[in-house]
């Protein structure tokens, strides 16, 4: 009971107390791996944080390689995170999240649900302008040809 209600009065502090909001915008290429197939992925993702958590909308496409039979892959997430803060220069994060995905090759498509969860590290520059190294796992749910797609990417990052 004092446990809930310590958690119950945390939450209504963190709340309550005024913070400065931050927001950011990344413009992302990297891979995708399934097994031993690889794709290259282009997106972008917007988020917005409260010192330590924060939220974030994440759009991925990677395009299909018919000789291959590796399949186009698109995901668009919401995701949830947490960060470091005060460590100059670097902003160390956990995420984790939940979306859409349509995996297409030839004539065959599946769209279902996917899931996220990696981490990353956000390194300063100049001013606003950062670079961005990220790692997800997704869990594609449905048929989708691969149940688990790694990604790495590297992306220029803006703080506003």
């Amino acid at each position: 009971m004092r446990l809930r209600l310590l958690v119950a009065a945390s939450l209504l502090a963190v709340c309550l107390v005024p913070s400065a909001a931050s927001a950011d915008a990344t413009l992302f290429l990297g891979r995708n791996s399934a097994g031993d197939d690889r794709s290259v992925v282009r997106g972008f993702a917007v988020g917005v944080s409260m010192l330590v958590v924060g939220f974030e909308f994440e759009y991925a496409n990677a395009k299909a390689d018919d000789t291959l039979l590796i399949p186009a892959l698109r995901t668009t997430s919401g995701n949830v995170f947490a960060q470091t803060f005060g460590i100059p220069r670097f902003q160390l994060y956990a995420t984790t999240g939940a979306g859409m995905y349509r995996e297409t090759l030839g004539r065959d498509e599946e769209t279902a649900f996917v899931l996220n969860n990696g981490g990353g590290v956000k390194i300063s520059i100049a001013g606003p302008i950062r670079a961005r190294l990220d790692y997800r796992i997704f869990s594609l749910r449905g048929n989708p040809r691969h149940k688990t797609v790694q990604r790495f990417y590297s992306g220029f990052n803006l703080a506003f």
